[in-house]
């Protein structure tokens, strides 16, 4: 094979999906508006990611981030099995 061919067929998933990502923000746009993109922190998942902000919202500040309001579902159910049993060895 050529090259050429070869690089072109490297890129072209990442020029499609560039143009994917383009024509659906375009999409996007005209039917919401112009918007502003910021970090936004998800509490329950304990992560960040960019999105449209809502109107008068502020994005995500890192420095002012607190991990021990991070609410770990795993952290949750695990608390959960040992009160259960806790109560089950009780019981018994």
């Amino acid at each position: 094979m050529e090259a050429r061919l070869i690089a072109g067929l490297i890129l072209l998933p990442f020029v499609a999906a560039f143009i994917y990502a383009g024509i659906h923000e375009y999409r996007r746009f005209k039917s919401e508006g112009p918007s502003d993109y910021g970090l936004v922190y998800d509490e329950e998942t304990g992560t960040t990611h960019v999105a449209p902000l809502e109107d008068g919202s502020e994005s995500f500040d890192v420095e002012e981030f607190d991990p021990s309001n991070f609410k770990d579902p795993e952290v949750d159910e695990a608390s959960d099995d040992d009160d259960e049993t806790d109560e089950n060895s009780t019981k018994t």
